[in-house]
């Protein structure tokens, strides 16, 4: 059986014994009491309707090889270890039907890419500035094309580093070359938000990024002041731009002076790349909650007012708590969303055991409340955690979440025109090897077309159902699939989709009904293996 019959299989068994509808209902009513009471968690029951729209995120870290590399460049034979080290995870990436990776490419004030700007990170050679021979991002991002996943550049914005990283650096350092635009705060080194020239360096860092990759989004962090900064040493620049603010809103202000440079250039070069922010989980005190430690307070960033002023196509909080300092805040963000995507992170490295005590019915709970609340998908922290299958998460995520693959939301308020539909579509069949080939579709905007491919046993092809997705965000015209000889016929469709996300009608292709073997001997001429 092939692995699209018996995928399918597993569903309908999955719907029959695991999924009593009596279920749903409490589910719901449940997480209602706990979002407007605030106790409690809901019950682990998983939700299986699929979604064919959600985003399925995880953070791939290279900041001391934490998710990637392990392996140090010394020689021209590391190259191939560090690579095949990324295409492994992103294969069990994509086997889980992840569609986001969010790559780390600035660490701390240096680039895993070769760049006029700043230097290179030491996580790819154990050398600062050291160059590993290779171009590290491109390949990641062709990787990840390649398995129908899209990369967004992750980019550290304010921390630097501390004086030990700094040292090793030397004259190449950030702090040697514009002192002016940085402030050293116990003992590391930060981007001074309160100085205007930052907002122009961190653009000219967006710029040379997209200018040379074709990154599907850049993703800001710790875009905020450092923890307990109220002793941050900034009173000159205070005095000298404050224009007579209070100091905490001028310091708020700082911060998305800085997020709206960074949108308003990527906007100016490429419309369609994605642009997102990971601020601290809890925005402030709530109707329902009150916090403690927060963003709006204590580190400065007014994020809400981001996507209110539209600065932000998507939001991933960092909601590493649990219980009430979980379920509340998700409800906040998505209440406070103006239309944008909040995509809420789950603290996965609690599953590890010198991390923390949680179990696995934590995360069910927590991605069951996600969906249910409306936000736009989840994104895991960190990706070593899911791909070790930690407390058998992977395994949980890729039989019960994931089972079927998932299109990134359309950023329709960027453009909301889908491209034509491929044209000339044509089915050959090849003994049991299908080979479908189109004409290439049009947009109204740039950034190129991708193709999505359904396959059913039913005609016309149902493109709303993800199940029925076998190929996402194709970039050729052309795609083989691999039947099998007992299984009903399978007809095909295929639909073109922007770089925004927008996806056109589909093209139906209905295939006459597959001659099967009569004998042994046409078995074998077929290379069969039983």
């Amino acid at each position: 059986m092939c692995n699209f019959v018996r995928e399918k299989a597993k569903r309908m068994k999955q719907n029959r014994t695991v999924q009593p509808h009596f279920f749903r209902p409490l589910f719901l009513i449940l997480a209602f009491l706990i979002a407007k009471l605030g106790f409690g968690a809901p019950p682990i029951t998983p939700l299986y309707t699929p979604k064919k729209h959600e985003v399925r995120a995880v953070w791939l870290t290279t900041f001391r090889g934490l998710d990637w590399p392990t392996t140090q460049v010394k020689s021209e034979a590391d190259i191939a270890l560090q690579k095949k080290e990324l295409t492994d995870i992103l294969d069990q990436l994509q086997a889980v039907h992840i569609n986001t990776v969010i790559f780390q490419t600035r660490v701390r004030g240096n680039l895993i890419y070769p760049s006029d700007i700043e230097i290179w990170c030491e996580s790819l050679t154990g050398k600062a500035g050291g160059n590993p021979g290779y171009d590290p991002l491109a390949f990641a991002i062709e990787e990840c094309h390649k398995r129908g996943m899209e990369l967004h550049a992750w980019m550290v914005a304010v921390p630097l580093g501390s004086d030990e990283v700094h040292k090793e650096m030397g004259a190449q350092s950030i702090t040697k070359r514009y002192p002016h635009l940085c402030k050293r705060f116990r003992n590391h080194w930060y981007l001074n938000p309160g100085h205007p020239d930052n907002q122009k360096y961190l653009a000219s860092l967006v710029n040379e990024l997209l200018t040379r990759y074709d990154v599907d989004g850049v993703h800001l962090d710790y875009i905020r002041y450092p923890d307990r900064p109220q002793r941050f040493p900034d009173a000159t620049d205070y005095r000298k731009y404050g224009k007579g603010k209070e100091l905490y809103q001028w310091r708020r202000d700082n911060i998305t002076r800085l997020v709206r440079g960074v949108y308003e250039e990527v906007k100016r070069l490429k419309p369609w790349v994605k642009v997102s922010s990971a601020p601290l989980g809890k925005y402030r005190n709530t109707s329902r909650y009150k916090s403690g430690w927060n963003g709006y307070n204590d580190v400065y960033q007014e994020t809400q007012r981001w996507m209110r002023e539209g600065i932000q196509d998507m939001i991933f909080p960092m909601l590493y708590y649990r219980d009430n300092y979980f379920y509340p805040f998700v409800l906040d963000w998505k209440e406070h969303s103006h239309g944008r995507m909040v995509v809420p992170g789950m603290g996965i490295y609690f599953l590890h055991p010198s991390e923390g005590d949680w179990t696995l019915d934590e995360i069910d709970r927590q991605l069951n409340f996600i969906r249910w609340s409306g936000c736009e998908g989840e994104s895991a922290f960190r990706s070593r955690f899911l791909t070790d299958n930690t407390q058998g998460l992977y395994d949980r995520m890729q039989e019960y979440y994931y089972y079927t693959p998932a299109l990134v939301p359309p950023i329709s308020w960027i453009d909301s025109q889908a491209p034509s539909s491929p044209s000339d579509a044509k089915a050959r069949r090849e003994k049991t090897t299908i080979r479908l080939a189109w004409t290439s579709a049009t947009d109204n905007m740039g950034g190129g077309v991708r193709y999505n491919v359904y396959a059913s046993h039913d005609y016309p092809v149902d493109v709303n159902n993800p199940s029925n997705l076998i190929k996402t965000y194709l970039t050729d015209t052309c795609y083989t699939h691999q039947e099998t000889l007992y299984q009903p016929t399978l007809h095909y469709a295929i639909t073109s989709i922007d770089r925004c996300g927008n996806e056109s009608e589909p093209t139906q292709l209905r295939m006459e009904e597959a001659p099967r073997p009569r004998s042994l001997e046409e078995l074998k001429s077929l290379n069969f293996k039983p």
